[in-house]
């Protein structure tokens, strides 16, 4: 079964810092792009960040540039997102999607179920 497993939220003060994780299981997702999205209580969901399949690219939503860093570690089957300098208004949850080639050889449209991440101020 493919599955994105995002990991890493919590309680932090602003300011603060946070790193997300987002690992795939049953399949690997080396060969493809992976999205960050978040959506916060009764908001829309919201693109954040996003990275190539290779690490070569990046894209960043305006309101997290320079505060937010996508990468990834395809050998770990593994996409981070470093949040520093985080806001109240980052307060939301958090979850990565990205096609996942399963062990069948099929890509799967994957997102995982997400993890909270509540700033304080």
């Amino acid at each position: 079964q493919v599955q994105l497993v995002e990991s890493g939220g919590g309680l932090v003060q602003a300011g603060g810092s946070l790193r997300l994780s987002c690992v795939a299981s049953g399949g690997t997702f080396s060969m493809y792009g992976v999205n960050w999205f978040r959506q916060a209580r009764g908001k829309e969901r919201e693109f954040a960040a996003a990275i190539s399949w290779n690490g070569e690219t990046t894209n960043y939503a305006d309101s997290v540039k320079g505060r937010f860093t996508i990468s990834r570690d395809n050998a770990k089957n593994t996409v981070y997102l470093q949040m520093n300098s985080l806001k109240p208004e980052d307060t939301a949850v958090y979850y990565c999607a990205a096609e996942v080639r399963g062990s069948d050889g099929q890509r799967y449209d994957s997102r995982g179920q997400g993890t909270q991440v509540t700033v304080s101020s």
